[in-house]
């Protein structure tokens, strides 16, 4: 059953992390829908799907991502939130770079692996399918499979910090809290040589340190 609309709406500014990146804006070159795919299949991941895919890739590693940004701007009504209650979590939005992971998926296996990608994350339509290309962490660009955000879609989220931080803190669903989504996120970017972007700015917030 669809998701019905929160009450509450709050639209004002977007929140995006830039990756710390200082790299300038480029314009986008996505095709508007997916392509069907020939031989292996990269997918680009820079939220959940970085610690949590559902499958296991041939391969997987750093890429960067131009056009692009990580961006707090989806509210999360089944996987860390509820119609009632929502959550925060991560989108792809326009604009910057973006610093993920590429998963490499065998061209046997991608119609399974797709069909299962597209169930996760499509449920409400707040997600867009793309092939994006990306740099690999060994210079080659390729042609990924990503999720960005719908900016018509009434998920799509453009609120206050402190409304942020509220989100975070009050959203839990199927898959947990979004307070913990958030610190997954934060770990994965550590781990990839970015320590300081706006998500660990919020983390501490969203646990009051700061």
């Amino acid at each position: 059953m669809a998701a019905t609309r929160p009450t509450t709406a709050i639209r004002t500014r977007r929140r995006a992390d830039m990756d710390s990146s200082g790299e300038s804006k480029v314009p986008d070159r996505s095709n508007p829908a997916p392509v069907a795919a020939q031989g292996d299949v990269w997918v680009f991941a820079y939220g959940s799907l970085m610690w949590n895919p559902g499958f296991v890739p041939a391969a997987n590693v750093a890429a960067r991502l131009h056009g692009w940004c990580r961006s707090m701007c989806v509210l999360s009504t089944i996987y860390r939130g509820t119609d009632v209650c929502p959550g925060l979590v991560l989108g792809l939005d326009r604009g910057g770079s973006c610093l993920g992971r590429a998963l490499r998926v065998r061209g046997v296996d991608w119609a399974v692996i797709k069909a299962r990608l597209d169930e996760r994350e499509l449920p409400t339509g707040v997600y867009l399918p793309r092939f994006l290309s990306v740099r690999l962490e060994d210079g080659q660009m390729v042609p990924a499979y990503a999720y960005v955000v719908d900016r018509d879609h009434w998920q799509y989220w453009r609120g206050e910090h402190d409304d942020a931080i509220r989100l975070l803190r009050q959203g839990h669903g199927r898959g947990g809290s979004a307070r913990d989504y958030l610190a997954n996120a934060v770990t994965h970017l550590t781990e990839m040589g970015i320590r300081r972007s706006s998500l660990h700015r919020l983390l501490r917030q969203v646990d009051g340190k700061a």
